[in-house]
């Protein structure tokens, strides 16, 4: 069973010769091929090649095409640069000041040479490299965090009560946006689709409810629609919004390491698969093989047989790469193949 078909048999109920890994690797990535940042967020060879090595040399079941927001510097939004730190929307000159300038808004082609065609790019480049044997994940924002991008995190949630109306004109925008741009990385290759909304976890679960869960399942059941996977990830504490993520029909999902994956897996029942939730600066990259190791056996416990392995979120640039390894060695030495039988065979009987 290679990479792609391990996941693969996860998401879709089948026995597995033992769990996947999925991390996220962004700075940990590009570290690994000796490049900068900058050139990782703007050049999708930088990317592809960053995502290729580390997979090979950790072992990892996906490549991914995650990095910066690429859809907020397409519609107009201003983004600062670094040298080898990640690129940052500037709030200060948010495009949407003026809420105004939204009914003026256009949504821009996801193939018309901007940012996101640089991921498509980049998307198409590792499906042909490794896509027979690895799932290629491609990335959207979500409803909240590509709103937060465009309209500045503080204002969005202050619209939220002043302004209700606006803010779902804005999200009918970016669910617009992402998914023309989730189509055009599905046709480029995309097994998968992460759904990036880190802004969720600030709203309290009335306003998710009322806002941001209806656009996040829009959003999953277009992923479905064109044939992809959705992933979903909610960076920070999700206790408040647990039960309301269970529902969306998510492929899998990431927990972070604010909220406990035992939590997550009663409030979002028995056959959801869950990502996560290692700390990845307390328990990953503090921690030493044998903690790790043991860590990551505790989240699966947790999880139950329905899991795949990664943090909770990013894994840190300067973890150390026998820590990483030590993460791999657990989900290699455990199959979840008779643990998932009597799983399956519980819910049946």
């Amino acid at each position: 069973m290679n990479s792609r078909e391990r996941v693969l048999a996860m998401l879709e109920g089948r026995p597995v010769d033992c769990l996947p890994v999925m991390p996220i690797t962004m700075m940990f990535a590009v570290d690994q091929i000796g490049a900068k940042y900058f050139a990782y967020a703007t050049d999708y060879r930088v990317l592809a090649e960053a995502q290729i090595r580390t997979a090979e040399e950790f072992d990892f079941d996906h490549v991914s095409a995650i990095a910066e927001t690429r859809e907020a510097p397409d519609c107009g939004a201003v983004v600062e640069y670094f040298d080898d730190q990640p690129p940052s929307v500037v709030e200060a000159e948010a495009l949407l000041a003026d809420k105004k300038t939204l009914a003026r808004l256009k949504v821009p082609d996801p193939v018309g040479g901007g940012r996101m065609h640089d991921r498509v790019k980049g998307l198409a480049l590792l499906k042909q490299r490794v896509g027979r044997d690895k799932i290629v994940e491609g990335w959207m924002e979500g409803p909240c965090g590509g709103s937060a991008d465009l309209r500045g995190i503080n204002t969005l949630m202050v619209d939220f009560y002043d302004d209700p109306a606006f803010v779902r004109d804005l999200f009918d925008y970016v669910f617009e946006v992402g998914m023309r741009f989730a189509r055009a990385q599905v046709e480029a290759g995309a097994d998968v689709i992460g759904i990036g909304d880190p802004a969720a976890s600030l709203v309290g679960p009335k306003i998710y409810q009322e806002f941001v869960w209806p656009y996040e399942k829009k959003m999953v059941d277009g992923l479905h629609a064109l044939g992809a996977r959705a992933r979903l990830h909610v960076c920070g504490n999700t206790r408040r919004i647990l039960e309301g993520m269970g529902r969306l029909g998510c492929d899998f999902m990431d927990i972070d390491s604010l909220a406990p994956l035992a939590e997550a897996r009663a409030r979002m029942g028995p056959r959801q698969v869950l990502l996560g939730n290692l700390d990845p600066v307390r328990d990953l990259r503090a921690g030493t093989p044998p903690s790790v190791y043991s860590a990551v056996a505790e989240c699966h416990r947790q999880a139950g047989p329905f899991f795949i392995v990664g943090a909770g979120c990013e894994v840190p640039r300067d973890t150390p790469a026998e820590n990483v390894r030590a993460m791999v060695r657990y989900a290699r030495e455990n199959q979840a193949l008779k643990t998932w039988q009597n799983s399956t065979r519980t819910s049946v009987d």
